[in-house]
């Protein structure tokens, strides 16, 4: 070991409260909400937990609401700095703040820590919207503002309300949930005008296919429904992409404005 170093001992976020040691307690509070099984928790836990709950909601949305466009960035927590995704997702990261966007990450190692990484590097405004987890520690090192959720349904309407649009890069069954609600998300229109970026073709290419020659091929979605992923592996295309649905939402906005204006 290097002479004056220790490592750092085992460590849980929890909402503002920072566990370690033996202090951090053998499940977390998503579990604990969705693996109770008794009715009397129910009637009694699961009432008090609303309030926690309500808490992160709370919290994110006052924390958030100031934030500049923004741009929500996804992908592996186990990508290492020598990866391809890891230098992807820093390039990425100094693309959107050039841009002017701010950066969004789930605040972990591996591809977020990448991009949030070259955001700050570029002078761009670097996020990081953590979650209680068994087996991760704490924000990275590059996180500017950060905020660490218990649940992850309060975390993920955050990725999605400060985002304008989500980049998806390698990544496993997380990075997929997010990927595959952003895009049900703009499929029911419950949000609109929202890019979803997949870099890394070679990686994205065989679910792409598949999407295409099974699920869309079966009927099970439109025809119109695959051009919602919009896969590339240059990060300058993938910023223009972004950047031009946002003009357009400016433009719609303004022909509507106008149009309101005329008829009154």
């Amino acid at each position: 070991m290097t002479e004056g170093k220790t490592s750092q001992p085992p460590e849980r976020h929890r909402g503002p409260v920072t566990l370690r040691r033996d202090s951090i307690p053998l499940s977390t509070a998503d579990q604990r909400l969705l693996d109770s099984h008794l009715r009397s928790e129910w009637k009694t836990k699961d009432a008090w937990r609303a309030l926690r709950i309500l808490s992160e909601f709370v919290e994110g949305f006052d924390t958030l609401a100031d934030l500049p466009p923004s741009v929500s960035v996804f992908g592996s927590a186990r990508s290492k700095a020598d990866s391809p995704e890891w230098k992807l997702g820093e390039d990425l990261g100094a693309a959107l703040a050039r841009a002017g966007y701010a950066v969004i990450t789930g605040g972990g190692p591996g591809v977020m820590e990448a991009a949030n990484k070259g955001a700050a590097e570029a002078g761009g405004l670097s996020v990081g919207l953590g979650i209680e987890l068994p087996f991760e520690q704490g924000l990275n090192e590059y996180v500017e503002l950060g905020i660490d959720f218990r649940y992850f349904f309060a975390r993920k309407t955050m990725f999605v309300k400060y985002a304008q649009a989500f980049v998806v890069l390698p990544g496993g069954f997380g990075t997929l949930d997010e990927l595959f609600e952003a895009v049900t998300l703009v499929q029911t229109k419950k949000v609109t005008r929202f890019p979803v970026v997949l870099m890394g073709t070679a990686y994205w290419r065989g679910l792409v296919d598949w999407i295409r020659d099974t699920m869309q091929a079966d009927g099970k979605i439109g025809p119109e429904d695959l051009s919602l992923l919009f896969l590339t592996d240059d990060v300058d295309e993938a910023v223009r992409h972004i950047a031009a649905a946002g003009a357009d939402d400016v433009e719609a906005a303004s022909a509507r404005r106008t149009a309101r204006e005329a008829s009154g």
